[in-house]
């Protein structure tokens, strides 16, 4: 790496640098040593010329990330440290399984590299940038992630639409859709086509305490995207499961999902329908329903009209389950607090006119993890609700 630029903090705008923080914004720059531009490496100091990091730089309103805060950076291993200490943590908390190939690898800001996406689907990485710095760097990550998994990855597929570049294969080759394995459970993945990475792997978990409560019951999944929850729900004995996706696509590549374990039109049906007309027309009594849309608010402009759809979704479903039902009901966006979720939930509740009692708190797995120093990471806060 290549650093041939300071960014120098106003007096006063250190402290959340040094708290860790690795978020530098454009307002908190006194001055620019050298000509900086996006993607440049660069380092960070205070107007003493103590220096407080080294990151990316990119004009914008988050102007750094920084991605070591220490005082001198050594590039030559830079990368393989830092994609090996992500690797040894999924390792140690017991992610990576005989029953489990699919795994984050590398969490942006909560693995200390903002900007940086891979996920590893049964020996593929897959690579997103979410920055320029990292899109230049991603021939540099890539030989890393092969250097540090050995063997175990057969591939490097770099998919980043953010940078407006051409997906591509930057180590390997592998055919897409490809089948993983999640507690057993059997998925494709398609990367080239489906939304994010291919599949979303922070649900994980939560679908692992929805196949405990799932046996002899009447599941709706909407949003069901791949039929994550479907599958799980399926395995765990469920009476009938009923999946909804507005997306043809997505149907079609649970219908897919469903066939590869095994499953039958006996044991479940997916509609190619909007959600909220689903929950309207639909006439089926349900024992547990899955709310998992999309963020209906990506920025803190539509945080608004997100809370409006939030709680008359759930609104919804409360009113539609089976009394002794069971609801899970999530929400993905960033913007959108834990408490303000759960007082929307609760703004729902009180319309639906049902009693209604908090079983479980959900959040984002141990391969999404989100550091005490950027709690702006935890964005997926999820209910387990009880509804007499």
């Amino acid at each position: 790496m290549k650093i041939s630029s300071t960014v120098i903090l106003k007096r006063g705008k250190e402290g959340s640098v040094k708290r860790f923080h690795p978020w530098i914004f454009s307002g908190a720059i006194h001055s620019i040593q050298g000509d900086a531009e996006n993607g440049d490496w660069v380092k960070v100091t205070d107007t003493s010329n103590r220096v407080l990091g080294f990151g990316h730089y990119q004009t914008g309103t988050i102007a750094v990330r920084v991605l070591s805060f220490a005082a001198v950076i050594q590039d030559k291993d830079f990368w393989e440290q830092k994609i090996s200490a992500a690797y040894q943590q999924r390792f140690a908390t017991g992610i990576i399984s005989a029953d489990t190939n699919a795994f984050r690898l590398i969490h942006g800001e909560g693995d200390g590299l903002p900007g940086l996406i891979i996920d590893v689907y049964n020996g593929v990485a897959v690579m997103q940038a979410h920055s320029t710095g990292m899109h230049r760097d991603r021939l540099a990550i890539a030989n890393a992630v092969k250097a540090t998994l050995g063997d175990s990855i057969s591939a490097v597929y770099y998919k980043s639409l953010s940078t407006g570049t051409e997906s591509e294969y930057l180590l390997g080759m592998a055919v897409s859709p490809h089948v993983i394995l999640e507690h057993g459970n059997k998925f494709y993945v398609d990367w080239a086509e489906g939304q994010k990475t291919g599949f979303f792997l922070d649900q994980r978990e939560n679908r692992k305490l929805l196949d405990s409560l799932s046996k002899g019951k009447t599941v709706l999944n909407t949003f069901c995207y791949t039929g994550g929850f479907s599958i799980y729900a399926l395995h765990a004995g469920a009476k009938q499961v009923h999946s909804v996706d507005a997306s043809e696509k997505a149907i079609d590549l649970t219908r897919r999902n469903i066939e590869l374990n095994g499953f039958s039109s006996v044991e479940q049906e997916c509609f190619n329908a909007d959600t909220f007309d689903f929950l309207k027309e639909s006439k089926t009594p349900y024992d547990l329903i899955i709310l998992d849309p999309p963020a209906f608010a990506k920025h803190k402009d539509a945080k608004h009209q997100a809370m409006k759809g939030y709680q008359r979704l759930n609104a919804e479903a409360m009113r539609r389950i089976q009394p002794g039902g069971i609801i899970f009901t999530f929400s993905c966006s960033q913007v959108v607090d834990r408490q303000l979720f759960y007082d929307t939930v609760v703004s729902a509740a009180i319309q639906s006119g049902r009693e209604i009692k908090v079983l479980h708190h959900l959040s984002q797995p141990a391969d999404h993890p989100v550091s005490l120093y950027h709690p702006e990471g935890e964005y997926l806060k999820g209910l387990v609700l009880f509804v007499n």
